[in-house]
């Protein structure tokens, strides 16, 4: 499943507040960030794909799916 992550930077420490000035200035690094994922189902994917221009046999060989499986979640009969 994909996933879509943001960043959102952490509260510093009171130790760190009290210590320095300039620590409260500096931008959060790597290892002060916070991450929220959502994961999506092969359909959700199926249709941010389609809608973002994506042709269904691009988007059925980026999932690893059928053409047949991206019709079939795209409502689009073959006949």
């Amino acid at each position: 499943m994909s996933s879509i992550s943001s960043l959102l930077p952490s509260a510093l420490p009171a130790a760190a507040n009290a210590s320095s000035s300039a620590t409260a200035t500096q931008p959060a690094t790597a290892a002060h960030v916070a991450t929220d994922t959502v994961q999506l189902t092969e359909a959700q994917q199926v249709y941010q794909l389609f809608n973002q221009g994506q042709s269904v046999s691009q988007i059925s060989s980026s999932l690893g799916l059928s053409v047949a499986s991206v019709n079939s979640y795209l409502n689009i009969s073959n006949g």
